[in-house]
């Protein structure tokens, strides 16, 4: 146990008051991107672009992602984490300004490569926690990044449709609002956050090569480690279209805008605070993070699956004129009439309203939840405990950069089978994604697989 760790934990309790600034810091953070996610594709939408245009956009921020993630995961093992940090909430804010002053498609796209470029938010947060737990305590430790997620996921939409209703339904200004939370977070990091990778513990970089191919597949070719960052890769290909493409998924098959969008992410935000902030300690010391990893699979196929017969029943308040009219917002070409005629999304028509179609997702939302709410933490701990404390910056700095990959791939392909094959389609490969990766998962995560660390 490295010596900057052990100060900060009594036995297998967290002590909260180390933790509690990165998880205020990440928290207010996070409510910036999660008040821009559930509207993303609707952003898109508005300017004409279809299902795999919107999926070439989702693919954009983590795409720029897997260039700067693992770099700065790296740097932060050698200049702290206080800077590194800083550095990515900056990108962050310029991004979000430039989101908010949009005026077509393409500049939508430039605001998410300019957030991604420098997007090492959590990656460089899960190292701090890191740094400020025990093998005992990880897994918690590494939960509460979701749980912050989870609560920015309740917050974040509630605070972009209330701007939305002050702003009569212009989606430029949540983006300024998420510019003013992620302005916040930088004067937190700088006047708040104590850095918890001292000069001591620092690495030096020798080399280029530290931080970029060879690095990368060295620590690949690690037996346990290797498999498990396969696993958060292929995992997240699996959730990942599931969480960028939701939103253009409910439009199209229930026809919910922006404010129904906002019950089922807030529904979601609810179950993932549950699980990861309360829930995964628990399971992570009865069950250990093997147990955990293998159910994650098993939940996240099955409300993935659930998810994808989701009936095309839209709810009985749902007009197809008033979805389409508030997805025009005013951007529609001059003369153009209807607004519609700019919508490159089918949406529902006014017959065959009931309730059975968003109870039914409500329901599939449960497993998904539970599922994506304990796979990353489980497998992040997991891997924290099979390197040397060193490295660990930097293998976590992989893993989010495999993530950032996953998240590029995923809306790519889901898009694509969603415009060619049907809104169904990203869901039921992904739960054959998760499906497959569960059975591999019996035989790779035995104990007598796992090398002593």
């Amino acid at each position: 146990m490295s010596s900057q760790t052990q100060p900060n934990v009594q036995g297998d309790k967290i002590d909260f008051k180390k933790i509690l600034p990165v998880f205020i810091i990440i928290l207010i953070d996070l409510l910036g991107l999660t008040i821009i996610i559930p509207l993303m594709p609707l952003y898109a939408a508005s300017y004409g672009a279809n299902a795999t245009v919107i999926g070439f956009l989702g693919a954009t921020y983590p795409a720029m992602q897997v260039v700067g993630a693992p770099i700065l995961g790296r740097l932060s093992d050698r200049f702290g984490r206080k800077p590194v940090l800083l550095v990515s909430q900056v990108g962050t804010f310029l991004g979000f300004i430039v989101l908010g002053l949009a005026n077509s498609l393409w500049v939508l796209f430039l605001a998410r490569i300019i957030d991604g470029l420098s997007g090492a938010n959590i990656s460089t947060a899960q190292a701090v926690i890191s740094d400020s737990t025990n093998e005992k305590t990880r897994t918690q430790g590494l939960g509460l990044v979701g749980a912050a997620f989870g609560l920015g996921f309740i917050i974040g939409p509630v605070i972009a449709f209330v701007s939305l209703a002050i702003g009569n339904n212009n989606y430029h200004i949540p983006a300024f609002v998420a510019a003013g939370f992620s302005f916040l977070s930088i004067l937190l990091t700088a006047f708040w956050l104590k850095e918890t990778h001292h000069a001591d513990s620092r690495v030096s970089l020798t080399s280029k090569r530290e931080v970029g191919l060879k690095n990368f597949f060295t620590t690949l070719k690690k037996p346990l480690v290797g498999f498990l960052l396969v696993a958060i890769f292929i995992q997240q290909i699996a959730f990942g279209g599931f969480q960028q493409l939701l939103s253009l998924f409910t439009l199209s098959r229930l026809g919910l805008n922006a404010s129904g969008n906002s019950v089922i992410f807030v529904f979601v935000g609810i179950l993932i605070v549950s699980v990861q902030g309360y829930f995964i300690g628990k399971w992570s010391r009865k069950f250990g993070e093997r147990w955990l990893i293998r159910f994650g699979l098993f939940m996240v196929a099955a409300g993935l699956l659930l998810t994808s017969f989701t009936p095309k029943i839209p709810p009985p308040w749902y007009s197809q004129k008033a979805v389409a009219s508030e997805l025009s917002g005013g951007r529609n070409m001059p003369g153009e009439t209807p607004p519609t005629q700019n919508l490159q999304i089918d949406i529902p028509s006014d017959a065959n309203k009931g309730w059975l179609g968003l109870g039914w997702i409500l329901l599939a939302m449960i497993p998904a939840a539970i599922g994506g709410g304990v796979l990353q933490p489980s497998i992040n701990s997991l891997l924290t405990r099979n390197v040397s404390p060193v490295e660990i910056g930097g293998t976590l700095g992989i893993s989010a950069a495999l993530l950032s990959a996953a998240n590029a791939l995923a809306p790519v392909i889901g898009g694509a089978v969603f415009q060619s094959i049907g809104p169904s389609a990203p869901y039921w490969l992904g739960a054959a994604l998760a499906g497959i990766l569960f059975l591999f998962s019996l035989k790779g995560l035995k104990p007598n697989a796992v090398p002593a660390s």
